[in-house]
């Protein structure tokens, strides 16, 4: 199993108040193994009151930022989980082009970093994996090809099947966009696809850490090609694992999660679909059952 290495660099003090267990520093550095060597991810640790149950690794979706998972951290704190997580390559905080990826791997390689931040602060420790729409494909994809022995993973609205899948001749006129013309710009999300909370929207389309631009010719077809890749071997997946899709879904389609879970051989595997859901379930009305679910699955397992 490859485990790249990492730099932790100058990590910041603990704060006070709410963020009193907030770590938060200048990053980790992706190492020389990397597509992207070299390259800063911003980093953050939200770490529980007491004794943690166990430390669980958060990947965010495409185009946004770790910030935005305040609310899910803080749940999983006062649950007692010690919460790790990057912005992204080319995301948020992070070094890297906006739109654009040369290959689906650097998202694991800052997987391999959250991995070796955990293992560092609490080696003996269980360690989960939560990852939201391409953060639930970077999971997959990095259970599959990486492994990173943890003890159960939830993927929510995983980026498996987009929701209209494009034609082949599409698809091959993409994948030359990408040797061509890796940058060139192709579609940019539907902001109003992410959550039916008006609210919600207004604070995604108003943050300036994420991305409004255009996915890339080289991104999307990395997109595409680690898509199939990952429900053609999703029998590979052996951890317990939880599911989770809204109905309407308009960025990802629940019929990839569905795939997935049909495919998966693991004993301990769950999928629930949250009905009349949005892209966003941790930011959706009724988000609070969400969470409520996911920390109830962690507890049984961890």
């Amino acid at each position: 199993m490859r485990r790249s290495g990492l730099e932790i660099v100058r990590p910041g003090p603990k704060k006070e108040g709410l963020a009193a267990m907030t770590q938060e520093g200048e990053g980790v550095r992706l190492p020389a193994g990397s597509v992207e060597a070299g390259a800063r991810l911003h980093f953050k640790r939200w770490r529980p009151e007491g004794e943690a149950k166990a430390s669980v690794l958060l990947a965010h979706g495409y185009a946004e930022h770790i910030g935005r998972y305040q609310h899910v951290a803080a749940a999983l704190n006062a649950a007692g989980y010690d919460v790790f997580a990057v912005d992204h390559w080319g995301h948020g905080r992070s070094d890297g082009a906006r739109g654009f990826v040369q290959d689906f791997s650097v998202y694991l390689d800052g997987v391999d970093a959250l991995h070796a931040a955990s293992s560092a602060a609490a080696p003996d420790r269980k360690r989960f994996l939560i990852g939201h729409s391409m953060g639930g494909l970077v999971a997959a994809s990095y259970l599959i090809r990486r492994g990173g022995d943890f003890a159960g993973a939830v993927l929510s609205g995983p980026l498996l099947k987009a929701p209209d899948e494009p034609p082949a001749p599409v698809k091959f006129i993409g994948k030359v966009l990408s040797r061509i013309a890796p940058k060139v710009g192709l579609i940019s999300l539907d902001a109003s696809l992410v959550s039916r909370d008006p609210k919600v929207v207004a604070a995604y389309v108003g943050d300036p850490l994420v991305y409004r631009g255009k996915i890339t010719a080289r991104l999307g077809d990395e997109m595409l090609t680690t898509m199939e890749e990952t429900l053609a071997r999703a029998g590979e997946i052996a951890v317990p694992i939880l599911v989770l899709h809204g109905e309407k879904d308009g960025l990802a389609s629940p019929e990839g999660s569905k795939l997935l879970h049909e495919r998966m051989k693991a004993d301990d595997k769950t999928y629930k679909v949250y009905d009349g859901f949005y892209h966003e379930i941790f930011n959706d009305p009724g988000n609070e059952g969400v969470i409520s679910d996911v920390v109830a699955w962690l507890d049984q397992r961890a």
